[in-house]
């Protein structure tokens, strides 16, 4: 990727990359309002060239409401899947309900090949 916000990218937005039918974005450490800036370019970016976005939320130690929102935003906007959520994620989504709306699944290979 290129662009002005590149460098932003390197704090939680890790590889992305064509898998299947799919484009995967990982992501990793703490998501909110003040880092969530550069995922939130590269899911956006991924949605408007690919049908299937994956995120890879294997390394994502925490997430805020602002999170949230945004897996909520895109998964209007694209078929959004959710791989390998943690503990704090699982446990966000169960509370908020989410998990009921959001597609999870439990790798990036189960996600990009489900259902």
């Amino acid at each position: 990727m290129t662009g002005a916000g590149d460098a932003n990218h390197q704090g939680v937005v890790g590889d992305s990359y064509l898998a299947g039918a799919g484009w995967v974005v990982a992501a990793h450490g703490e998501l909110d309002q003040d880092t969530l800036a550069p995922l939130q370019d590269a899911l956006a970016s991924a949605a408007d060239q690919h049908g299937l976005v994956v995120l890879d939320a294997g390394s994502i130690t925490f997430g805020d409401s602002s999170f949230l929102n945004l897996l909520l935003r895109m998964h209007h906007l694209t078929t959004l899947r959710i791989a390998a959520p943690g503990e704090q994620l699982r446990r966000l989504f169960a509370l908020t309900g989410a998990d009921t709306v959001l597609s999870l699944h439990p790798s990036v290979e189960d996600a990009v090949g489900g259902s």
